[in-house]
C-alpha cells in the first residue's frame, strides 16, 4: 500500500540528504524489520500458526519488504497467511533482537490484531506455503513450542494491551536502567521472565 501522503511529504522534505562521505549509505549497518499481529478470539486465545518452514509457533506476520512501513507489512502478510483482511490496531511492543547466527540484528514490531469473530475464523484460509494449521491458544499452552524470546516479546504484547500503552524492549525483556546489575532469571520450557 502506498500511504496517501507520501509523495506530498517526500516533496516537502526537498531533496533527499547527500551522503556527507560518498558511499556512506551503503556501508551503514542494516537491520531486519518484521511486524506481527497479536490477533484474540472471543475467549482471548492468541491465533497461532504452524509454521511450514520452521518448527516453531507463529502469529500472523513477517519481514518487511523493502521501503514498506512495518504497518503494511503485517496487514499484507496477515492477508497473506491467514486469507482474511483484519483490523490492525496500535503497535503494542517494539523489539530489539540481536545478530544471531546468519541473521542481522532487527527490529521487530506487534501490532493489536484485534479479536475476531466466530464468522471472520470460519473465513480462515491458510496459505499452504506458509502455514500448515492454525489454532488459538493461552501463551502458557503455546510457549513450550515457541522460542523464549518470543514468549517474552508476545508476553509484553499483553502487558501493553492492559496497560493501554506500547511496550519497548530488548529481546523480549524490560531494559535495566542504566547502572543497575544485569540479572538474567533461569527460563525453563519457554517461561517469561523479567
Amino acid at each position: 500500500m502506498t500511504h496517501p501522503y507520501r509523495d506530498v511529504d517526500l516533496a516537502a522534505d526537498g531533496e533527499p540528504e547527500k551522503e556527507f562521505n560518498p558511499g556512506i549509505a551503503g556501508r551503514l549497518p542494516k537491520k531486519t524489520t518484521a511486524a506481527g499481529a497479536l490477533v484474540r478470539n472471543s475467549e482471548g486465545l492468541i491465533l497461532f500458526l504452524e509454521a511450514v518452514y520452521k518448527p516453531t509457533l507463529e502469529i500472523p506476520g513477517g519481514v518487511t519488504e523493502f521501503d514498506e512501513s512495518p504497518l503494511d507489512a503485517v496487514r499484507r502478510e496477515a492477508r497473506e497467511e491467514i486469507g482474511i483482511d483484519i483490523e490492525i490496531g496500535s503497535p503494542l511492543v517494539v523489539d530489539w533482537i540481536p545478530a544471531s547466527g546468519p541473521w542481522f540484528d532487527g527490529i521487530m514490531f506487534i501490532f493489536d490484531g484485534g479479536v475476531l469473530t466466530d464468522d471472520q475464523i470460519a473465513q480462515i484460509t491458510l496459505d499452504a506455503t506458509e502455514a500448515r494449521r492454525f489454532q488459538f491458544m493461552t501463551l502458557d499452552e503455546a510457549a513450550p513450542r515457541m522460542r523464549p524470546s518470543m514468549v517474552r516479546r508476545l508476553s509484553r504484547a499483553q502487558q501493553a494491551l492492559e496497560q493501554g500503552a506500547p511496550i519497548y524492549a530488548e529481546f523480549g525483556r524490560q531494559p535495566e536502567p542504566r547502572g543497575a546489575a544485569e540479572t538474567v532469571p533461569a527460563e525453563r520450557n519457554g517461561s517469561v521472565g523479567e
